[in-house]
């Protein structure tokens, strides 16, 4: 019979504790919300340290938390240290989420970008990419917080993805951005001061030394810097990276809400924040040959290391930051889903004289539908969290280069954008299936780079940076 770090009753009592917290600050909170714009964009006057934690603690999801230790238990070195190349796409994101804030300082989604600058066809296209990754993300959230449950307490895997679903949705649900914000800021400490804590612990129960001992004798793969699978990996991973921020309504929404002279510090300060914290959290994988720890389902292997070294205190401890990092993740992907449905399909084709007040409702539906969908997508559990993950790659690195391009230069029109990014993502589609889930990114982002260069020789006309000052009444 298998025993656990966490008995049930300690977990439920976490996590109910933390549901109620949480939900009660959303509340209090959405009382400042007096429009639609304070609703979903925190009345574009966030400021520079929540704009930090918001951007790092976003950032370190079930990925960073769950994915990057299976990562590693499966590539070895490279895995830990392939993922915190992802960090690339926060500090890269920096200069143009000051471009962002320059050139559409009235623009609430990243779909208003690509349907301003390269017309409908390729905002057709840039929506079906958004809303496929943004359920990749949320269902695999949903999933990690089950799993974690099930790692540490043994409570079933539906419980503990029902009770974060349903935490997340309700805080956002009542504060929309302001509350996704300042809940990430805590969470943003939690995480850091929880890795750095967890690190130490495990260094000093087992040791760096013991560790490398075990795996250069029994498992030499997982420190061969030339594992090819492992190195594809590193090169997929940062397009994939780049790709998830670039286009994501999540980091766009961010740069349209924090105040003009903070987006480019903040981005750039979250990332490096956030850069260190996928080694740690993989290196805790590389223990688990040393522990005889050899879990069922490698997305797993996290938890379950990190259980066994530390006992209940650290369990606990591990439980906390991991489902902090899943919080701050699950509302951010909700709050930002939502507003791009709400902004780019019910405002802008269905009801374009939708009053504010009509507006903020919708976009609430949207949260509540979303969390209901997600739900429901989580409970066949059809894939590990590494899979899933992976299979949106070849989504988002379509967009790397329309979106960079359609940014800075001027000679990119809407027809190759939009080409560029469906026959992207149909090719990395194929290379995922065919090859392998390490290659799919790399595939799509040069199909779409190339196509896009095409573009840019061909096109001799200039885009106007005037014609995204649209009226957006």
């Amino acid at each position: 019979m298998t025993e656990f770090a966490l008995d049930t009753q300690t977990a439920l009592f976490i996590i109910v504790g933390f549901a109620l917290a949480w939900i009660a600050f959303g509340v209090w909170l959405g009382r400042k919300n007096k429009s639609h714009e304070d609703f979903a964009l925190a009345g574009r006057n966030v400021g520079y340290a929540f704009a930090a934690a918001t951007a790092m603690a976003t950032w370190v999801t079930s990925n960073t938390t769950l994915v990057a230790p299976q990562l590693t238990y499966q590539l070895g070195v490279w895995g830990m240290v392939g993922y915190s190349f992802a960090a690339l796409g926060l500090l890269l994101f920096a200069p143009m989420a000051k471009r962002i804030k320059q050139i559409l300082p009235q623009g609430y989604t990243s779909g208003d970008f690509i349907r301003l600058r390269y017309g409908r066809f390729a905002w057709a296209v840039f929506l079906v990419i958004s809303v496929v990754y943004a359920f990749g993300w949320l269902v695999s959230l949903g999933m990690a917080g089950g799993i974690l449950l099930e790692a540490l307490s043994g409570l079933d895997y539906y419980i503990g993805m029902t009770i974060i679903l349903a935490m997340c949705v309700g805080y956002t649900l009542f504060g929309g951005l302001r509350a996704v914000i300042a809940t990430d800021f805590i969470q943003a400490l939690i995480i850091i001061l929880g890795v750095a804590v967890v690190a130490y612990w495990l260094i000093d129960n087992v040791g760096l030394t013991s560790i490398h001992t075990e795996l250069s004798q029994a498992h030499p793969q997982l420190l061969d810097l030339l594992f090819p699978a492992a190195v594809m990996f590193l090169f997929n991973n940062i397009f994939f990276g780049l790709g998830e921020i670039f286009h994501s309504n999540v980091w766009w929404s961010r740069a349209l809400s924090f105040r003009k002279d903070v987006a480019y510090k903040a981005y750039l300060t979250g990332g490096l924040l956030w850069l260190p914290i996928p080694i740690v959290t993989g290196f805790i994988a590389l223990a688990a040959p040393q522990l005889g720890i050899f879990p069922a389902s490698a997305d797993m292997i996290g938890p379950a290391v990190a259980s066994s070294v530390l006992g209940k205190t650290g369990a606990i401890l591990v439980f906390i930051v991991v489902f902090s990092a899943l919080a701050s993740s699950l509302d951010s992907l909700l709050a930002a889903s939502s507003d791009l449905v709400t902004q780019d399909i019910y405002h802008k084709l269905i009801k374009k004289n939708a009053s504010d007040q009509q507006l903020m409702r919708f976009n609430r539906y949207c949260i509540l539908s979303l969390g209901v969908m997600t739900w429901l997508l989580c409970l066949p559990r059809v894939a590990t969290l590494g899979a899933l993950l992976n299979f949106a790659g070849a989504f988002v690195a379509s967009t790397i280069w329309p979106i960079v391009i359609g940014l800075y230069w001027r000679r990119l029109q809407g027809i190759f954008a939009g080409i560029a990014m469906a026959a992207g993502t149909i090719v990395g589609l194929v290379a995922y299936f065919w090859i392998g889930f390490y290659v799919a990114a790399l595939v799509s982002c040069a199909v779409s780079g190339l196509i896009c260069a095409i573009g840019v020789v061909f096109n001799k006309s200039q885009f106007s940076w005037h014609q995204l000052q649209e009226n957006e009444q």
